[in-house]
């Protein structure tokens, strides 16, 4: 089968799109034909070898993936050839066929498209365990996203509006501005072009959020620290900027506030009986429109470097995704 491989840690444009063999399924997995594949960032971060999880070269990137299973191993029952599913690995999906254990599946709803499928799991299911369980955002509190354009970003603007919050989205243009409006954004803010506490303040009528998601890191964290709410809580979900912010404790101190780490990986390790539920939830969302995953953008397999490229560039809205 064709894979995109990393041979030496580096680039994007350091990737080699090779044939590698088939995988075979053992006790307990399958193999899954993969039709569509989401480009995340730790994908970017992984080739060039700074993620926290450091895989043996060669290996394919890719953590999340769409497609049919072609073949189950012994001992598994809960899954044949020709279920569509949508699942998640720490590498391996940017190839033809996926091989990973059954349970780290999920059956797909047949209306769902395979693009938008292998542009879910990753960012909805941060984003819902970010905001639902770590930050236990309620109805009628505001939330602050930044980043607000990218896959996350998005998929934290419609899950925030799906919990009854009102929804403040900052990016670094007019255009990304546009597209959060266009997924729920109740309020905008270009820090591109605006001092991010000062319009919080306008907004916030000096309040403040009460829930700051940040996937971003850098110089924007601590003013959006600075400005959050009595009791606020700061969720700490990435640090897509490459710079990780050292917020001064004080602040927490006299903000009553919480910094909250969001670790969605190591939740549906720990906790899959509660990542089921929230997938079960967000499907019934989906079906009922209120949540619309975007994909800006698709590349063929062969094209996947420049995926991880126009992300690393911050070229993306919402998700961009590989077709094999």
């Amino acid at each position: 089968m064709k894979a995109l491989l990393c041979k030496q840690h580096g680039l994007p444009d350091t990737l080699v799109y090779d044939d590698i063999e088939d995988p075979v399924a053992k006790a307990g997995e399958i193999v899954v034909d993969v039709r569509a594949a989401g480009a995340n960032f730790p994908d970017v971060l992984i080739i060039q070898n700074k993620y926290q999880h450091k895989p043996a070269l060669p290996f394919a990137p890719g953590a999340e993936f769409s497609g049919v299973v072609s073949a189950v191993g012994p001992g598994v029952t809960d899954r044949k050839p020709g279920d569509r599913v949508i699942g998640s690995v720490t590498c391996g999906a940017f190839a033809e066929k996926v091989c990973l254990p059954a349970r780290r599946t999920i059956l797909m709803p047949d209306s769902l498209p395979f693009e938008q499928g292998a542009a879910f799991l990753l960012t909805y299911g941060t984003s819902y365990h970010a905001l639902r369980d770590r930050a236990a955002l309620q109805a009628g509190e505001t939330l602050l996203v930044l980043g607000a354009a990218g896959g996350v970003g998005l998929a934290a603007i419609e899950i925030g509006k799906a919990l009854g919050a009102r929804v403040i989205a900052a990016a670094s243009s007019a255009d990304k501005l546009a597209i959060c409006r266009e997924h729920g954004a109740d309020e905008l803010i270009n820090y591109a072009t605006e001092d991010l506490r000062e319009r919080l303040k306008v907004l916030t009528a000096g309040k403040g959020p009460d829930v700051v998601y940040d996937p971003v890191g850098g110089h924007y964290a601590e003013p959006a620290f600075r400005s959050i709410a009595w009791r606020g809580r700061y969720l700490v979900i990435g640090f897509a900027n490459g710079e990780i912010p050292r917020l001064p404790l004080n602040l927490a101190l006299l903000k009553g506030a919480s910094i909250v780490g969001v670790f969605w990986g190591q939740y549906t390790s720990v906790e899959p009986e509660g990542f089921l539920r929230d997938v079960a939830e967000m499907f019934d969302w989906i079906a009922q429109g209120k949540l619309r995953p975007h994909v800006s953008a698709t590349y063929g397999l062969a094209e996947g470097a420049r995926a991880l490229e126009d992300l690393m560039n911050r070229k993306v809205t919402g998700k961009v995704v590989v077709l094999p």
